[in-house]
C-alpha cells in the first residue's frame, strides 16, 4: 500500500505518494475564502482516486483554519457536489469572485 499525504505549501496543496509529488490544488486566498482555482493529478496516478483523497484533505484544512470554500477548480465543485461534508463552509463562485482572481493572474 503506497503511503499519501498532503502537504500545504505557499499556495498549493501538495499531494504525496511515497514522498513523490503527484498532484496539486492551487488556492488564493482572499480575505476569509480560500479560492480553489486549480487541481491536477500527475498522469502517472490518474485513476487511483487520488483526487478525492487531495480535495477532502484540502477542504478540510482550510475549513479547520477558518477559511470558507469557493470552488472555482471544476474538480473541487465535482468534489463538493458529491460529498456534503462542507455544505457549510462553502461560498458560491460570483461574477465579482472570478473578475478579482482573473485580475489577480493578469500578467500585462
Amino acid at each position: 500500500m503506497s503511503e499519501t499525504e498532503v502537504l500545504r505549501k505557499d499556495n498549493r496543496y501538495e499531494l504525496r505518494v511515497d514522498g513523490r509529488l503527484a498532484g496539486m490544488a492551487a488556492f488564493v486566498d482572499r480575505g476569509g475564502q480560500r479560492i480553489f482555482h486549480h487541481t491536477e493529478i500527475n498522469q502517472s496516478h490518474r485513476g487511483e482516486g487520488l483526487s478525492a483523497v487531495l480535495i477532502e484533505r484540502a477542504l478540510a484544512d482550510a475549513t479547520g483554519s477558518g477559511m470558507r470554500i469557493v470552488p472555482v477548480c471544476p474538480a473541487v465543485k465535482a468534489y463538493l457536489d458529491k460529498h456534503d461534508g462542507f455544505a457549510d463552509a462553502v461560498d458560491p463562485v460570483t461574477d465579482e469572485t472570478m473578475d478579482w482572481l482573473l485580475a489577480k493572474f493578469d500578467k500585462r
